[in-house]
């Protein structure tokens, strides 16, 4: 079973929307998210627009990086520029380490119809890119 952890910085907008995608493309996969600075809780708005295309992320938790820095991944992709740079060294085997980075809806200022437009977006963005991750490292793999 191919194994991938999805690094952030607070592990409760992007990564776990990542970590939802992949789950939603293959049951087979043994997906988990973490964060340099988890939040330790997930952001409602990124839950909501997850939900608007029936991927369901409200279960998921936020968690410190520190509890996985010990096991052995397949792929460990970071999502944001703060985890890329502050990317831990992993004690256990790590094959690949891949920075696919987003913009942080979290941080968009504005109206509730702006913001969720943006979350949107981003969403959007994280499926595309991580779609093609997937086709290109795990089907074919």
């Amino acid at each position: 079973m191919m194994k991938i952890l999805i690094l952030c910085t607070g592990n409760s907008c992007r990564s776990q929307m990542a970590e939802g995608f992949l789950q939603s493309f293959d049951e087979n996969l043994m997906v988990r998210s973490a964060g340099t600075e988890a939040t330790g809780k997930l952001n409602e708005k990124a839950v909501l627009v997850m939900k608007e295309i029936e991927i369901d992320i409200s279960h998921h938790t936020s968690n410190s990086v520190e509890i996985y820095l010990n096991e052995t991944w397949d792929f460990v992709i970071t999502v944001c520029g703060g985890a890329n740079e502050n990317c831990p060294t992993f004690i256990g085997n790590v094959k690949s380490r891949i920075h696919i980075g987003f913009d942080d809806p979290s941080h968009t200022v504005g109206s509730e119809e702006f913001t969720m437009k943006d979350f949107r977006r981003v969403r959007d963005e994280i499926k595309e890119k991580f779609y093609e991750f997937y086709k290109n490292n795990v089907l074919i793999g």
